[in-house]
């Protein structure tokens, strides 16, 4: 045994940019996944004394109870603006805006809209799941047509609701970004991609290059009605007909080439 323990090898740790505290996210949301990516990014480039985390209202307030690094709170859908002012005051800080679909998609739209077209040196992690999830179950922007939610319990319809937002197709008309990437974290196979698109949206901000963010196709298990692997499974195969999952935008590929970062 103590031959065992001295051959060991450390696989995977807790990143010491998240605390102690155990997650409160439902079972099977993936929050708690997307929370250990960011976390070990900001491990493995050093960042944690000068990274703020911006956390706005719905369930990714929750996520300033998990990290640890400095961070406030937004009003709704106001993150960028808030991450905009941080970053204008204090270049030297590492700012993130981790946000949901009714934050950013809806109340945020103007927010988010011109934040990535100046090319604001920012990083933003958009989780998707299609429903407003901390007040109730309400129809959001990025609601599937035909999906039932308690402000359109007879499935969204276009004629009455309009369609479903898309937020990367949208990134991809802007000027000021530098990175947009839609992924999904509902198999093992998918975190390790995930991460790599969250890696190269920081990059983005620390190469100086403009705006870097990534959309995460997320479950919500407790308001679509679902246990968690009947919503992975509804995420594979419905949200990624709907949200095709893919680099929309990057300038970030070739100038990591040319410094010689990985």
């Amino acid at each position: 045994m103590e031959k065992l323990q001295q051959d060991a090898i450390v696989l995977a740790k807790m990143p010491k940019s998240l605390n102690k505290k155990e997650f409160t996210y439902c079972p099977g949301c993936h929050h708690g996944i997307v929370h250990r990516l960011v976390a070990e990014l900001i491990d493995e480039f050093n960042l944690r004394e000068r990274t703020v985390l911006v956390a706005p209202v719905g369930c990714s307030v929750f996520a300033y109870e998990f990290f640890n690094v400095d961070g406030t709170v937004a009003a709704h859908g106001r993150a960028l603006a808030v991450a905009t002012g941080m970053k204008r005051a204090r270049p030297d800080l590492f700012i993130i805006t981790y946000q949901g679909d009714g934050d950013l998609a809806a109340i945020g739209t103007a927010e988010t809209i011109h934040a990535a077209n100046r090319g604001e040196r920012v990083t933003t992690v958009f989780i998707n799941n299609a429903v407003y999830g901390m007040t109730g179950g309400q129809m959001a922007p990025t609601t599937l047509l035909g999906m039932k939610t308690t402000t359109s319990p007879y499935g969204r319809r276009p004629e009455k609701e309009g369609y479903p937002i898309h937020i990367m197709e949208i990134m991809r008309e802007l000027p000021g970004v530098a990175y947009a990437e839609r992924v999904k974290v509902s198999k093992p196979q998918d975190v390790p991609k995930a991460k790599i698109a969250i890696k190269k949206a920081f990059y983005a901000q620390l190469l100086d290059l403009g705006f870097g963010i990534v959309e995460v196709l997320s479950t919500c298990p407790t308001n679509w009605g679902m246990d968690p692997v009947e919503a992975g499974k509804w995420l594979d195969e419905n949200m990624v007909k709907e949200f095709p999952l893919g680099v929309y935008v990057d300038k970030v590929t070739e100038v990591m080439k040319e410094k010689g970062v990985k």
